[in-house]
């Protein structure tokens, strides 16, 4: 019985996820060096380490083809319910914690909160005979954000990088990201709007419900407390 655990592939959820499994006193071994994408931990054959994407860990958790997984829970919320469904939270961490935001140019010195922004779109509409364009990697969670706080009148645009540049390349007029001290966001001269945190997050230890209790017999669970 191989128990596969998703670890991030890349950057500070990666590193700070291989420091809990220093804390537990587990040795990862890569045969291949730092570029392997597998692992295995020392005296623990019934193992195996997948290095994913983030994003890709929460799809392997629902598909049953990882049993256990490191993500953000921003990443787990923006799936589709169907996913969610498959997958449960065992621990949140107190690290990779960020927040989803909608954010808009300095500029736009009148808009302050959501109802302003609710304006601003029906303008567009009346005026340029467009939507309001909203760039986000986070298209389940913008959408259902804005049509709880009443707007509606909005286009999505989907970000490949850099969603602070959209705005100032004509690509949308406002955006939604993930941030974690809001800096990137001001070098950018975009501001958060008062009443525009979407969604709190920070890394998760997270199971396929489908091996629950694989991943309970395993021991690995209550060891990454």
């Amino acid at each position: 019985m191989t128990i596969k655990i998703g670890v991030p592939s890349k950057g500070r959820l990666r590193k700070n996820v291989l420091n809990v499994f220093k804390k537990n006193k587990y040795n990862l071994i890569s045969e291949r060096g730092e570029r392997d994408y597998f692992a295995k931990i020392k005296n623990k054959k019934n193992v195996k380490i997948i290095y994913l994407h983030a994003r890709e860990i929460i799809e392997r958790l629902s598909d049953n083809s990882l049993d256990i997984g490191f993500s953000g829970y921003d990443l787990l919320k923006e799936a589709k319910i169907n996913i969610q469904k498959k997958i449960s939270v065992y621990k949140k961490y107190d690290f990779g914690n960020a927040k989803l935001v909608v954010a808009i140019p300095n500029q736009w010195i009148d808009v302050q909160t959501i109802a302003d922004l609710e304006e601003v779109a029906f303008e567009f509409k009346d005026s340029k005979k467009q939507r309001l364009r909203v760039a986000t990697k986070y298209p389940n969670l913008t959408r259902d954000f804005l049509f709880s706080k009443g707007v509606t009148q909005f286009k999505l645009v989907n970000s490949l990088g850099a969603t602070e540049t959209y705005p100032f390349t004509g690509s949308s007029e406002i955006i939604t990201d993930i941030t974690s001290t809001g800096e990137t966001l001001k070098a950018n001269d975009l501001r958060v709007l008062k009443d525009g945190i979407i969604l709190e997050s920070q890394a998760c230890l997270l199971f396929s419900k489908k091996s629950k209790k694989k991943a309970a017999r395993s021991g690995l669970l209550n060891s990454f407390l």
